[in-house]
């Protein structure tokens, strides 16, 4: 049986982690979208939340198996 559920990981393609790669691999959008919709979110929360859920989210989400 395939496992059709889509894995939410980091990605090779990458900036600083692979964070905002793997979002956008798992919604299946543009990275860069998901890249400038996270720094206006950040921004707009006065960036600290916006940097405390990335380095969460970095050591959370596994690597990509790619």
């Amino acid at each position: 049986m395939v496992d059709s559920v889509k894995r939410l990981v980091r990605s090779k393609d990458r900036i600083i982690a692979g964070v905002c790669g793997g979002i956008a691999e798992w919604l299946g959008w543009s990275p860069f979208h998901v890249r400038v919709i996270y720094v206006v979110i950040s921004v707009l929360s006065v960036a600290f939340p916006g940097i405390l859920v990335y380095l969460i989210l970095w050591f959370v989400m596994p690597g990509s198996e790619k």
